[in-house]
């Protein structure tokens, strides 16, 4: 919640600019009307469990018999092969299976969630790369299409646990190796959190001159980032008790007239009335039939072919009748199958 008009937030968000076509694949009439979308198609996406749309009719084999072109992607849980094979799966399974919620929970507190469909969303931006890999190889090549298998287990793994391989990257592992440092953490100001992340040694700089503590420049304890890195235990409770002396709006002031690479631990109501949003119009609302939907802009630019405004997100078959017609069916053949319940 809130609803609005048969809208959901998360499905208003994530299907601006889509149309809707449903259909009834458990009958014949309805899978052979996908079969005659999907010939003409660049990109075939599923998400069953493997095997499904084998029994339905519409796997990857039956497709490209009719469209050798075409570029079949199956998004699911584990994979075609192993134990969990046929397992159901969620955000929320994957993320307790891949390993991460220890870190995100910490070393005093239990294994914690990201609070977020990080690992759906992660998976979907995988199979965007891999739609589009394959496309660029059917391009270059024979214009064979090919089947493109994303498992969640595997797209969120290789997302987020680069950064915790450190000790297994080089096997075998020293177990006597320090643990990492916990960088990926808030800092607590007068009035409330900022975050920073400092690398290079004049972004230290930067972070002293802004906390009024220059003289930490010359200390051979944070010259580097090494020494920083090795020294973190006792340089951290002295970054703490210098944020703590000051406003988060003053201190993040002076850290951009310093340059250094610091900012508020915002809200969502800070993030989007914050200026930089408003400047490249991040958000931007959608007059829709039941009132304004406020959705997120394409992030990205294009200087020849712009991304278009976006559109409202479709009502549950909304658009049959238009994408039927532009697959050849008309009207009274359309109407057919309504009559029938293979379309709605």
């Amino acid at each position: 919640p809130p609803f609005q008009d048969g809208l959901t937030p998360l499905y208003a968000q994530f299907n601006r600019n889509k149309r809707s076509l449903a259909v009834d694949l458990k009958v014949e009439a309805g899978v052979d009307l996908v079969r005659r979308l999907a010939a003409e198609a660049d990109v075939f996406i599923e998400n069953f469990r493997p095997g499904v749309v084998d029994r339905l009719g519409l796997g990857y084999e039956t497709l490209r018999s009719e469209n050798p072109g075409l570029v079949y992607v199956s998004i699911n849980g584990f994979g075609p092969e192993g134990p969990y094979r046929d397992l159901p799966a969620y955000d929320s399974v994957i993320q307790g299976l891949t390993g991460f919620m220890q870190t995100q929970g910490g070393a005093d507190g239990p294994p914690a969630l990201v609070k977020n469909l990080i690992a759906d969303k992660t998976t979907a931006m995988t199979a965007t790369y891999g739609v589009l890999a394959a496309l660029l190889a059917r391009e270059r090549g024979d214009g064979q299409g090919q089947q493109v298998t994303i498992p969640m287990l595997d797209a969120f793994a290789g997302f987020i646990l680069p950064d915790l391989m450190g000790p297994e990257t080089f096997p075998p592992v020293d177990e006597s190796a320090p643990p990492p440092v916990d960088i990926h953490r808030s800092w607590e100001t007068r009035d409330g959190y900022v975050v920073m992340m400092v690398i290079e040694d004049h972004q230290f700089h930067a972070v002293c001159r802004a906390l009024g503590r220059e003289d930490w420049i010359e200390d051979p304890r944070s010259a580097t980032l090494i020494q920083r890195l090795l020294n973190a235990a006792e340089l951290f409770p002295r970054l703490e008790e210098e944020c703590r002396k000051w406003d988060t709006a003053e201190l993040v002031a002076r850290a951009r007239e310093f340059g250094a690479p610091l900012a508020p631990a915002n809200g969502l109501q800070d993030f989007l009335s914050d200026p930089q949003v408003a400047a490249n119009r991040t958000v931007q609302d959608i007059d829709d039939r039941s009132g304004t939907v406020r959705v997120f802009r394409n992030p990205v630019r294009f200087s020849q072919t712009p991304t278009r405004e976006a559109a409202s997100p479709p009502r549950l078959g909304e658009h049959t009748d238009e994408i039927l017609s532009q697959a050849g069916l008309d009207a009274e053949a359309i109407e057919a199958l309504r009559g029938d319940g293979v379309v709605s």
